[in-house]
């Protein structure tokens, strides 16, 4: 026994209660705009597709297969809860994913709703319209999983949490793919 299960027990309990967090701001997000007439263009669809893998990602079972940890019980705990951490960790960095990709989304929509001012969209827009396209598939295009791991590492770090054993980036994307989106 190393000693550390307090540790992986309150980093387990920091990890979800973010994921917590980023799934309330999921859900409370729009998906339906206002007018109809703008349901296809590209924020929208980006907010819906956020919503279905907000939904995803909460409703993906976890894995509960734990190796049997040779070394009693409290070895046993450490394995539970290193398989815990994983699941939370996961479950945060595709839901920090998620967040980002509505933030851009969002500001999108703001933009679109600056060039408008109240009207729909006509030839004098377009160039316009086009810009605010542009912009939020580069924002998208910075959301990638690098920048978001180190991003959360470098806050937990940040606040003083202890990450001696939280998962590498490859567990995580691992853990990901493991569980595809069926819808």
């Amino acid at each position: 026994m190393d000693g550390l299960n307090d540790y992986r027990t309150a980093r387990v309990a920091e990890v979800l209660s973010d994921f917590r967090t980023l799934q309330y701001y999921i859900a409370a997000a729009p998906v339906d705009p206002p007018n109809a007439e703008d349901y296809y263009t590209e924020g929208w669809a980006a907010l819906r597709q956020c919503a279905i893998d907000g939904q995803h990602i909460l409703n993906c079972a976890a894995d509960v297969t734990v190796p049997r940890a040779h070394g009693g019980e409290a070895e046993q705990a450490k394995a539970e809860l290193k398989q815990i951490l994983l699941d939370a960790y996961a479950r945060r960095h595709e839901g920090q994913k998620i967040y980002l990709r509505q933030a851009a989304a969002q500001r999108w929509i703001e933009y679109r709703e600056s060039v408008l001012q109240g009207q729909r969209p006509n030839s004098s827009h377009r160039r316009q319209l086009r810009a605010c396209d542009d912009q939020l598939r580069g924002e998208l295009s910075q959301i990638t999983d690098d920048a978001i791991y180190q991003e959360l590492r470098t806050s937990d770090m940040n606040m003083g949490r202890w990450t001696a054993e939280d998962p590498s980036l490859r567990s995580v994307l691992r853990w990901v793919r493991a569980r595809p989106q069926t819808t």
